[in-house]
């Protein structure tokens, strides 16, 4: 009852984030190639009246791809987003968005000059109306259309380049799963022919720079749907789990007693329609998903294919993940070893760092257990927790980002697979965004993880603390010491003083002593002369 007031409440609220701006889908911006939307605030073309963008031609990396993609020309993806656009909004300052109406990532106000820092906490540690109210928001963007943003439901050559757009509406919740499942899907070459060894986020170094930014704009879409301006996503740390302990009725839903591919009827994601999972029927129609429902939520976790999976990573996985200090290496895909990106994506084993084609582990071992609509890539992002599982591989990212204090030189400049050198922008993603522009820092972002300022805390607490503590208890005796070790220095010192003082002069006065002679001598001395 109270997540169902919470819906009706904010109700009222419309927004959206995404993939092509509902102002871009006309065949004329289509035609034209060009993407600028005025800014409500001034009518302008990226408010650009107000100082906040300007129409600009796109600028595309010229640097070398690698060799799994062999076509050219055949996929909309290639060299993101010429294919529809060649002008859009380039924003100044903090501003940010297809129109530049938003502010940067960690900024905020009404011109972009207020900086913050929010905190991603782990979701057992919201209280019960914080999770209750998380819930109610995952709901409501479920059920809200998205009044700025639309999907295409068909390619470029579909709509002859254009003069025949083909978009339909979405709502919030599935723009997002619709995102992910366009960034994976197949090339689609023509008859019945597609190539599957492609995938613009995951499988090479962009991967988590992708999904950095995937749930850096859903959460800003919620925090404009529900005008919550303080809403982060919860994450779940699933380390050393023995089971899906979020799994249950009152967190993201329990198994179906009648069936245990479905979720119990008491959650309120039992509800769900999925969409975008059926990528063979896509392919051999050479379409696009259109977001068409598909049909309930599947979740069976932990009856799964445990020789490829045989269980949930440990603490030691992600440690071990963490020592790496080679960003990416090798081939700079699933292959790559002793690469921190694929042994944490999981093709390669967090025993050894070797690449491994016959083991999912760490993230992709918490897909595969989930053993549903979260264990196929394109329409993993139906279920919730991929949101919450996604927000702990991040963290783990902002983690070995402090632990090694990489240069942005570190992410791959060139040779890397379609999509993922640093300069390249991300698919399908509008405004742009390259993938080294998220290879920093969470905090220059705007926000942090509570386990990561746990830890922090942990090192004084454990180290620094502990120091400061003894070394008050002993400071008395220290100064104590200190005092006669002053005042013995000084005495020895000033009887080191007198004692070479009187030496010296007991010296002196040898030295000036007149040369005297016994009077024999003086006599013996004459009496030679004169002889």
């Amino acid at each position: 009852m109270l997540l169902a007031a919470l819906c009706c409440l904010l109700w009222s609220f419309r927004t959206s984030a995404g993939h092509f701006p509902r102002a871009c889908a006309s065949s004329k911006s289509l035609m034209e190639k060009e993407c600028c939307p005025a800014w409500m605030g001034d009518s302008s073309p990226c408010g650009q009246l107000s100082g906040r963008g300007a129409c600009q031609d796109i600028t595309l990396s010229k640097a070398p791809l690698g060799p799994q993609y062999p076509f050219t020309g055949m996929d909309d993806r290639e060299a993101w987003p010429s294919v529809f656009y060649n002008r859009t909004c380039q924003c100044f300052g903090n501003f940010m968005g297809f129109n530049c109406g938003n502010c940067k990532f960690g900024f905020w106000g009404p011109n972009c000059t207020e900086k913050r820092l929010l905190v991603r906490r782990n979701i057992f540690d919201l209280s019960v109306p914080e999770k209750n109210k998380f819930l109610a928001y995952l709901t409501l963007a479920k059920h809200t259309t998205s009044p700025d943003y639309v999907i295409p439901i068909g390619t470029y050559g579909q709509m002859n380049n254009g003069s025949t757009p083909m978009f339909n509406d979405i709502n919030v919740y599935d723009l997002f799963v619709w995102m992910h499942y366009y960034v994976s899907r197949d090339t689609l070459l023509g008859g019945s022919e597609i190539w599957k060894d492609i995938d613009f986020a995951h499988e090479a170094p962009g991967f988590l720079p992708w999904h950095r930014l995937f749930l850096l704009l859903w959460e800003q879409e919620i925090q404009k749907l529900t005008g919550d301006e303080n809403f982060t996503i919860p994450y779940w740390d699933w380390r050393d789990a023995k089971s899906c302990d979020i799994c249950t009725d009152e967190y993201m839903g329990g198994r179906n007693p009648a069936n245990p591919n479905l979720l119990s009827p008491a959650s309120f994601f039992s509800s769900w329609q999925i969409i975008c999972t059926r990528l063979e029927e896509y392919n051999s129609h050479q379409a696009l998903c259109d977001g068409t429902p598909e049909g309930p939520l599947l979740r069976n976790p932990g009856n799964h294919d445990k020789a490829r999976t045989p269980r949930l990573p440990s603490s030691a996985d992600v440690e071990f993940c963490l020592s790496l200090t080679q960003y990416e290496s090798d081939s700079m895909d699933k292959a790559a070893n002793f690469s921190f990106r694929n042994t944490l994506e999981g093709f390669a084993s967090p025993l050894t760092g070797i690449a491994d084609a016959s083991q999912s582990s760490m993230h992709n071992a918490l897909h595969i257990y989930m053993n549903g609509t979260m264990s196929q890539v394109q329409g993993s992002a139906n279920d919730p927790i991929f949101l919450l599982h996604h927000a702990f591989v991040d963290s783990i990212f902002e983690q070995w980002l402090r632990r090694h204090h990489p240069l942005q030189e570190v992410y791959p400049e060139a040779n890397a697979p379609i999509g993922h050198n640093r300069e390249s922008y991300m698919v399908p993603f509008i405004p742009l965004y390259r993938n080294g522009d998220f290879f920093v820092s969470s905090r220059s972002l705007g926000y942090d993880y509570s386990n990561l300022q746990d830890s922090e805390r942990d090192i004084f607490q454990d180290y620094i603390k502990p120091f400061l503590e003894q070394a008050s208890r002993i400071w008395p005796w220290l100064i104590g010491a200190a005092v006669v070790g002053s005042v013995l220095t000084a005495v020895l010192g000033r009887l080191t003083s007198l004692l070479c003082h009187r030496r010296k002069r007991k010296q002196l006065r040898e030295e000036r002593q007149p040369l005297l002679m016994e009077k024999e001598d003086y006599h013996s001395l004459l009496y030679q002369t004169h002889v």
